[in-house]
């Protein structure tokens, strides 16, 4: 039972709601409104810190792990690359080296991810090395769908998603999840979770402002009074007013918080730009536990030298930009960031002077709360399936690590089954 009136205030004082929740009969929505608005009861778990956000950063097209970390002590990498490798730090001017992460191995960093090399050097960054699955498929597609819902068959809903319906009891909570982008991944959809999902806060205040001419006489009445209807005779038009409700006060939220001067200058960049709005959500105290954005072009089959050489450089001054925010607001603790690709490319370099589809690859996580360093051995370039890197780390361990070790939840009851946990936090 409410023990306070469901009103507009306190929409707007308590958080943004979920247009997509239409799903759900309005007679639910009527009864767990408060929760979803952050009842205690639902959001403060024994257990569960609600403070703690995580953001995944996907790099779609298929990132070359092998000129991202890259082994330049292998004389086997220069063999496989002639043309594309890069070579190592102590090379002569004029030369394009790596960033040095490790002498005695022979590692570094690709020369645009000198802001990543400065997340390293001030231990906030874990650089988890040979990340896949069994029987990789190099199916953008397919392969996309396996990390997403977290199985190997591609099938199902979002294992972010199954978070959210596990640790919530089933109800959609709108704060949970945020996509900002086309459309919402599939790793955010759950059986009950629906994440919201807009490209930009302007986008997204239309789907609470563009109403159907019928529904707009009893939407202005709520908007004088400022209470929801009741459930009453007629709730399909009651609970369309307050889905459309739902949907401007999330905008009108996000637009006032991306209002706001930020507390760094982000670059232009695609990525930055989502990030910028990420960061302008968090520090106006959202209390949405998962963030999602996405910056694609790494499928590199020819001239892959210069493109890449640009993609990573955007990378990482949005993410170093996004740091710098959060660190500037005080929340830099409470986030951690994980960045993935589907899958990265074969060891040897085509005859157009790119990569052809491969398999492992590295992902970086992100935040002064990362145990840091690097994690897992490089893959062998000597021991190869079929001309591409064997996989040492299952990237649902990752996922596990994330889960237990960061959200506190279940991994294996959200997985599906058990992983190892490669403990990528450090401990308070």
């Amino acid at each position: 039972m409410l023990h306070a009136p469901f009103t507009r205030r306190i929409f707007l004082q308590r958080g943004c709601t979920l247009a997509s929740l239409a799903a759900t009969v309005p007679y639910f929505i009527e009864q767990s409104a408060m929760g979803m608005l952050g009842n205690p009861l639902l959001s403060s778990n024994p257990g569960i810190p609600d403070e703690r956000i995580l953001v995944v950063v996907q790099l779609g097209g298929g990132n070359d792990g092998l000129n991202t970390v890259i082994p330049y002590g292998d004389a086997e990498y220069f063999r496989a690359r002639p043309s594309l490798g890069l070579r190592a730090p102590k090379n002569p001017a004029g030369t394009t080296t790596a960033l040095e992460l490790d002498a005695d191995f022979g590692l570094g960093l690709h020369p645009s991810l000198t802001g990543f090399k400065a997340l390293y050097d001030a231990g906030s960054l874990s650089i988890v090395q040979g990340v896949g699955y069994p029987n990789p498929n190099r199916s953008h597609f397919t392969s996309m769908d396996v990390w997403q819902t977290g199985r190997l068959d591609a099938k199902g809903n979002g294992w972010i998603g199954r978070y959210f319906d596990n640790m919530c009891n089933g109800t959609p909570i709108s704060e949970g999840a945020i996509a900002v982008g086309r459309t919402a991944p599939l790793a955010m959809q759950g059986d009950v979770q629906k994440p919201i999902s807009f490209e930009n806060p302007a986008l997204f205040r239309w789907l609470g402002e563009d109403l159907h001419e019928s529904m707009k006489a009893p939407y202005d009445a709520i908007n004088r009074s400022g209470a929801l209807p009741s459930a009453g005779e007629d709730t399909q038009k009651s609970f369309l007013m307050r889905t459309a409700l739902d949907a401007q006060v999330a905008s009108t939220r996000i637009l006032a918080a991306v209002a706001k001067q930020s507390l760094v200058n982000y670059p232009q960049h695609a990525l930055a730009r989502q990030l910028r709005t990420v960061g302008a959500m968090i520090r106006d105290g959202m209390p949405t536990r998962v963030y999602y954005a996405s910056m694609g072009g790494f499928d590199t089959h020819g001239g892959q030298a210069g493109s890449h050489a640009s993609l990573l450089r955007q990378l990482s001054e949005s993410v170093v930009a996004f740091q710098a925010d959060l660190k500037e607001q005080g929340n830099d603790k409470r986030v951690v960031t994980m960045v993935f690709s589907e899958f990265g490319r074969r060891v040897k370099q085509n005859g157009s002077n790119g990569t052809d589809h491969g398999t492992a690859a590295p992902m970086f996580i992100i935040g002064p709360s990362v145990k840091p360093g690097i994690v897992g051995r490089h893959p062998s370039l000597n021991d190869l399936d079929q001309g591409d890197l064997k996989y040492g780390v299952d990237f649902r361990s990752v996922y596990t690590s994330l889960l237990e070790d960061w959200m506190k939840a279940p991994a294996e009851k959200i997985l599906r089954g058990q992983f190892a946990n490669p403990h990528l936090i450090a401990k308070a």
